[in-house]
């Protein structure tokens, strides 16, 4: 093989396996920050993680807000028409949460299958609905009925 051929061929093989590893790393690294999206009914039947960080949405199911009297613990249910979900909260919840409305949490589901939040994201105006709830209640709403303030379907 020619010296010249030789030399590339090294050079390229260099940047092939540095490429790869680089990349390789970067993935390893960002494993943890990924948040996939689960409706409830998916949770209920078992499909999410238990103890992965995870992001989950729904309405807040009416008279199921119930908050306690002696720290920022509130404990509600977010359903997408088809199963509830009971969330336990341990914080401040945002001005335009509330029961009927739609809401996207992060957190981890436990042994028990309640979904323990870290953080709860309400929709910021009266007309706006997080698009993975408003995709999630629009396709279970097939099904079921079940009515967010704004996003109400008939089954």
């Amino acid at each position: 093989m020619h010296p010249k051929r030789k030399q590339r061929l090294i050079l390229v093989t260099f940047i092939v396996v540095l490429s790869s590893t680089v990349i390789g790393l970067s993935i390893y690294a960002m494993r943890d920050n990924f948040n996939l999206f689960y409706p409830p009914s998916a949770i209920v039947k078992g499909e999410a993680p238990v103890g992965k960080t995870i992001r989950a949405g729904g309405c807040v199911v009416p008279g199921s807000l119930v908050r306690s009297k002696d720290s920022l613990v509130v404990d509600f249910k977010v359903t997408d028409g088809i199963a509830e979900l009971a969330v336990m909260h341990d914080g401040i919840l945002p001005d335009l949460f509330g029961e009927g409305e739609a809401a996207v949490l992060t957190g981890q589901l436990n042994t028990e299958g309640v979904f323990i939040a870290t953080k709860v994201l309400a929709k910021h105006d009266e007309t706006y609905t997080p698009p993975e709830v408003a995709d999630t209640v629009q396709t279970n709403g097939e099904e079921h009925t079940a009515t967010c303030k704004g996003l109400s379907y008939d089954s």
